[in-house]
């Protein structure tokens, strides 16, 4: 059981099956039960394409995002790693020990100092590989954080750019373009001058699985313009919050048109998505004697809280499973995330309808600022004012301190982004 406070949260029949079916869609998300679908000790097979194992003198591996660690081990398990490299987030212990992984915790989602020694040496190391060799990178959400090298910028301007953008409600390719142009190793950069060979497994924590997006394209290439970034800090009006220098760099990388990677070099393959989540939840739902309805929310939550209310029927014994991420705009200086937000919302929405529960976690195990990974209730009734004031101040954390429905995981070292159900 991958919901450590399982028992507590279980106080009810419907509450302990809506925490099984979530925990189905953590279980889906783990990549022990995800690279061996792919990859034998002497091939990687996928989409229709095979990947000879044998025929390179020595392989390697470069992991990066919050599935870093665990993604290695996987794959060390099978096939013989001569070294590598592991850059996870700070306060997530890795779970593989081998010395001869090199491991760096960097600071998510702001970048930290040690994003920029991580990003340094997995260049030199990329760089310093030969022709017969061949480097299997492994990628998951969080690593556009976790590996960082700001471009004729400086560190504590990117960090300020960051903490800009994870405020303004800007999609994650909306802000995954602002970095990709300020950096010298996203979009593709990373990889542009490597003599070796390489092959990316991606697990994508991103809308529409699109690979530029996920760890902004580190491994991958970039379609977007340094013009689109400068249009995205106009769109939220951020612009003049921005320093002075990123503005001249866009302003320099338009006029000169030095763009990012326009071509992918290596093949990068999606393994695992948010929707392998689901596919586990509906199969466990199902066999419980539910009815599944299951569907994707992304973008702005209220628009989304709406989407989920509407597909709320009069049915007995119907369970609605959602997954994807919302964007939130942060109001206050509150504790709480956007799974939290959500179920507080839901809640708000549901006091006048019948009995069911509502919640909504994050995979990676962390909710916005908080230590947990999400919210479960019932639509118990709750005075609407005190909700109100709670949302108000980005707080649904402690809202759902006081009413004992924060659930825990801690790390999960996974990240296929949040998943939910209401169960009636």
């Amino acid at each position: 059981m991958i919901i450590q406070n399982f028992d507590d949260l279980a106080t009810t029949d419907k509450k302990k099956q809506c925490l099984e079916i979530l925990d189905a869609g953590l279980q889906a998300a783990d990549p022990k039960n995800i690279i061996s679908n792919y990859v034998t000790p002497n091939e990687i097979k996928i989409n229709g394409k095979s990947f000879n194992l044998e025929k390179y003198s020595s392989i390697y591996s470069i992991a990066f995002g919050k599935a870093g660690d665990s993604m290695t081990r996987a794959l060390n398990a099978i096939v013989p790693i001569k070294s590598g490299i592991i850059v996870i987030p700070k306060g997530s212990k890795s779970i593989i020990k081998a010395k001869k992984f090199q491991i760096f915790n960097s600071r998510h989602p702001e970048p930290d100092q040690t994003s920029v020694k991580a990003a340094k040496e997995v260049m030199k190391f990329v760089q310093n590989k030969r022709s017969d060799e061949l480097i299997i990178f492994l990628v998951s959400g969080g690593g556009s954080s976790l590996l960082a090298m700001p471009d004729d910028i400086t560190l504590e301007d990117k960090i300020h750019v960051t903490k800009v953008l994870l405020k303004s409600g800007a999609t994650i390719q909306e802000f995954n373009c602002v970095r990709k142009h300020l950096s010298k190793i996203k979009g593709g950069k990373l990889i542009e001058n490597m003599k070796c060979h390489g092959v990316s497994l991606v697990m994508s924590d991103v809308e529409g699985d699109d690979l530029s997006a996920v760890a902004s394209g580190t491994t991958y290439m970039d379609d977007t313009t340094y013009a689109d970034a400068s249009e995205i800090l106009k769109k939220y009006k951020i612009r003049w919050k921005m320093p002075q220098e990123v503005l001249d760099l866009f302003k320099k990388g338009e006029n000169e048109i030095i763009e990012t990677p326009k071509k992918a070099k290596i093949e990068n393959f999606v393994i695992a998505s948010n929707n392998d989540c689901l596919t586990a939840m509906k199969e466990k739902a199902e066999k419980i004697g539910y009815k599944v309805d299951t569907m994707q929310i992304f973008g702005d939550i209220k628009e989304q809280v709406t989407k989920i209310l509407e597909k709320i029927s009069d049915e007995e014994k119907t369970c609605i499973l959602f997954g994807g991420e919302t964007t939130v705009k942060v109001l206050g200086k509150g504790m709480g995330g956007r799974n939290q937000e959500l179920v507080l919302r839901l809640l708000k929405n549901t006091q006048k309808l019948k009995k069911m529960v509502i919640a909504s976690i994050g995979t990676d195990g962390i909710d916005g600022n908080s230590v947990f990974a999400g919210a479960i209730t019932e639509n118990i009734r709750i005075d609407l004012d005190v909700m109100k004031e709670f949302l108000k101040n980005s707080d649904s954390g402690r809202f759902f301190q006081k009413q004992k429905g924060n659930v825990i995981t801690n790390a999960t070292h996974t990240n296929l982004m949040d998943i939910g159900m209401i169960l009636k």
